[in-house]
């Protein structure tokens, strides 16, 4: 019997229990639904947890490996040689307010704050910076300079009291290996003035030392203020954000990018003390651009915009450089000056309601000036860099100048470059005038060098002198003609000869092994009898220097080519007496360094010393010195030397400089007029030029005509010492005519020449005697020997 379905209380019938599985289906399917989206949401959660903790041990990584690790890369800084202030120094009111305008000194009135100078006249206050330099540290002072009688005179301190040396800070000329372009100077934080540090975290992170690396409160302030102008006015970055963006991020405005940033920021928020933190950022932040040069971290900028250290900045100083941080190029004091002092006096009074400073200090501060300085380091001198790279590489691994932040003390003295690379181009373009030459024809190279250390002074590869490339001054490998007759007339003089000893000037012919032969002919195409070895070298005779070559033994003048300091290989051939090779404007000057060192050689040098920021002086390029010539032939070398600038073929010098000047030198001049050289000194200035073409064209040029008026401007804007260098005791002084035979002081054309005791000629009657004649052979009658 069929079950009759229940009713109820109200009389209706229902079905229940097919109904009841059916929901309870559903609510199972539903169930297992969200169990599965739980789980599936428990796996993505777990793994980008996982990912995350991974990221975040990456970023942990890099931001402890650079910030225990080598935390600022700089390149080592290259610096000039410091100018020596004393009483009697050789330099002019002129050139020391040039020098000073060059380092970013500022002329003014008031002299309360290094790196500022004053003139009046030929006096010269000037409140110096100071400087750390490798051997002593120099302090910062005010000196008063008084140049009444064209050089400096007395130097006193404001109080009156003489100050016997000083020196001025070392121009800046560049860095070996700038890779990223970023320059600085690190400070510890104990060197920064507490008021700025004070009015950076008021104006940049106010909540610094409260939060940890990131800002909830600065972040909603910067939304809010965002949202309201419907634009990005305002970023809610902490100090650590902002270090971590300059260190590790770029700029992109990205959610990447700003994701990184935090989570780093709370790492080094983690690791690291604040006042860490703090002294990496005020050596991090990027604050102006010279260039390809970037200015970072407040030590560099004071210098850069104020030419004073930073602890010597006063208030309004500090705030503008505070200021830059928000935009470096737009707030420029130098390009853009009044959006400068707005945000600059923006930032004043931030200072002033943070209770930073008084009211008092803001009103002074807001009245000053922008008080910015000439720019400094703005020297480029590639030629003479280049050559300290080369000498650099010889010690020092390419990674150590890119990053250890080595400070070089170099030999360049600034007045000396400056007027170098004025003078070269100046000296070309009047050439090209004078002989009738299309403009930028001509190139040249120079090198300066002081004669009694070594030490490289100047150096130019070019008409360029400002330009990066071909470096003529080290690298043109040229014909040097006469050049090389000194070692020729040395190498004669240690065998016995004297300078009046008469030598042949014939023809000559001297075959080679393969059976040509070299017949080197006079620049004049005449042959000059026998001339005395004074004579035929002062006017540079081709075929005397041949024949004296030959006779003394191509063994001995390659041996004197050898000690003068000449280290390529020369082919061993009696051409190259004469010049017939390949040398570079600084092997010349190597080679003449020795001759006007006295005898003494010193390897050409452009490095004072390497200092390392914590490991102190790493080297010092001392003085090297090796005696490798007697004394006395080189003096007598140095005499002949002389007599070139007087009676030979420099003898114009006697009207270009002035004549109570003693100059010694050499002129060359190669096949054709192709090169033309001047290589000469005085007793502390030794200086080296060459002029030719590029491509070895003909010029119509001679050592004459082409590289000694080049030189000659060289020296007189150099002002070289004239003290000249004592007689040895073992040279004694006896007059001799025109063959070499010593006669009477009072005969006609009688010169007083040097011999080394005992090698002089015997003593004659007549006045035109000649050596190895006697008495009787002199032709001279009873009269003649009465008078003489």
């Amino acid at each position: 019997m069929a079950k009759k379905p229940t009713r109820s209380r109200a009389g209706t019938t229902r079905r229940a229990a097919p109904k009841s599985r059916s929901s309870r289906r559903s609510k199972a399917r539903k169930q297992s639904r969200g169990a599965l989206w739980r789980w599936r949401l428990f796996q993505l959660s777990t793994i980008g947890a996982a990912v995350l903790i991974a990221w975040m041990f990456y970023l942990n990584a890099v931001v402890r490996e650079r910030f225990e690790g080598q935390r600022f890369t700089v390149p080592a800084r290259v610096y000039s040689e410091a100018q020596e202030l004393y009483a009697g120094a050789p330099v002019s009111a002129d050139q020391v307010e040039s020098l000073l305008q060059a380092l970013g000194y500022r002329q003014t009135g008031q002299l309360g704050q290094s790196g500022r100078y004053l003139r009046r006249g030929q006096t010269l206050s000037v409140h110096t910076r100071g400087f750390d330099f490798w051997d002593n540290p120099e302090p910062a002072r005010r000196l008063e300079l008084d140049f009444s009688q064209g050089s400096l005179v007395n130097m006193v301190t404001p109080a009156g009291q003489s100050v016997m040396v000083a020196r001025l800070d070392p121009l800046y000329i560049g860095q070996i290996y700038p890779g990223s372009g970023e320059d600085r100077l690190l400070l510890p934080l104990t060197e920064v003035p507490a008021s700025l540090l004070e009015g950076l975290i008021a104006v940049e992170d106010r909540r610094f030392f409260q939060h940890w690396g990131i800002s909830p409160v600065g972040i909603a302030r910067a939304l809010w203020a965002n949202v309201s102008s419907g634009s990005i006015a305002q970023g809610g970055s902490t100090l650590t954000q902002q270090l971590v963006k300059n260190m590790f991020l770029t700029a992109d405005q990205t959610l990447w990018r700003k994701g990184n940033e935090a989570l780093m920021a709370l790492l080094m928020e983690w690791h690291y003390s604040k006042e860490e933190i703090l002294e990496a950022y005020v050596n991090e932040i990027y604050i102006g651009q010279q260039g390809r040069r970037s200015i970072n971290g407040f030590g560099l900028g004071a210098q850069f915009f104020f030419g004073s250290p930073l602890r010597s900045l006063n208030i309004h100083q500090q705030a503008l450089l505070v200021g830059l941080i928000k935009g470096p190029s737009y707030y420029n004091p130098r390009r853009n000056p009044e959006q400068a002092m707005t945000r600059r006096n923006v930032v004043l009074s931030v200072w002033r309601d943070a209770g930073v400073i008084t009211q008092a200090e803001y009103d002074r501060a807001v009245a000053a000036g922008l008080d910015i300085s000439n720019v400094p380091g703005d020297a480029s001198y590639p030629t003479f860099m280049d050559l300290v790279r080369r000498q650099l590489d010889q010690g020092y691994r390419r990674q150590d100048l890119l990053a250890e932040g080595l400070t070089v003390f170099t030999t360049l003295d600034p007045l000396a470059q400056n007027h170098l690379e004025k003078v070269l181009p100046q000296g070309l373009a009047e050439l090209e005038r004078n002989h009738s030459l299309a403009d930028n024809t001509l190139e040249g190279a120079a090198v300066v060098t002081r004669p009694s250390t070594g030490d490289v002074l100047a150096i130019t590869g070019g008409r360029r002198p400002e330009l990066a490339g071909f470096n003529r001054a080290l690298d043109a490998r040229r014909q040097v003609g006469s050049l090389m007759k000194p070692a020729v007339y040395l190498a004669a003089l240690e065998a016995g000869y004297t300078l009046a000893t008469p030598i042949s000037d014939a023809p000559v012919q001297v075959a080679s092994a393969d059976g040509d032969l070299w017949e080197p002919k006079n620049y004049d195409k005449e042959s000059h009898g026998t001339p005395i070895l004074l004579d035929a070298f002062a006017n540079s005779y081709n075929q005397a220097t041949a024949r004296l070559g030959m006779e003394v033994g191509l063994p001995e003048v390659f041996g004197v080519i050898d000690r003068l300091g000449v280290d390529e290989r020369l082919p061993r051939v009696p051409s190259v007496m004469l010049g017939a090779v390949d040398l570079s404007p600084f092997h010349i000057a190597q080679m003449y360094q020795t001759i006007a060192g006295n005898g003494f050689y010193s390897p050409l040098n452009a490095i004072r010393a390497v200092v390392h920021p914590d490991n102190g002086v790493l080297q010092r390029f001392d003085l090297r010195v090796e005696q490798r010539f007697a004394p006395e032939q080189m003096y007598l070398v140095q005499e002949a030397l002389h007599r070139v600038t007087l009676e030979g073929t420099a003898r114009s010098l006697q009207w270009r400089l002035p004549g109570s000047w003693w100059l010694a030198g050499k002129t060359g001049t190669t096949d054709d007029s192709r090169d033309a050289w001047f290589a000469g000194y005085s007793s502390d200035r030794q200086a080296v030029v060459w002029v030719g073409r590029d491509g070895n064209e003909p010029t119509p040029l001679t050592g004459s005509t082409g590289a000694l008026p080049i030189w000659a401007d060289i020296m007189a804007g150099l002002n070289p010492n004239q003290e000249r260098r004592g007689q040895p005791a073992a040279v004694v002084r006896v007059p001799v005519n025109a063959g070499g035979a010593q006669v009477s002081v009072r005969c006609d054309g009688a010169r007083e020449l040097p011999f080394i005791t005992g090698s002089e000629p015997p003593q004659r009657r007549g006045c035109d005697a000649q050596p190895g004649t006697t008495d009787s052979e002199d032709g001279g009658g009873w009269w003649q020997r009465l008078f003489n």
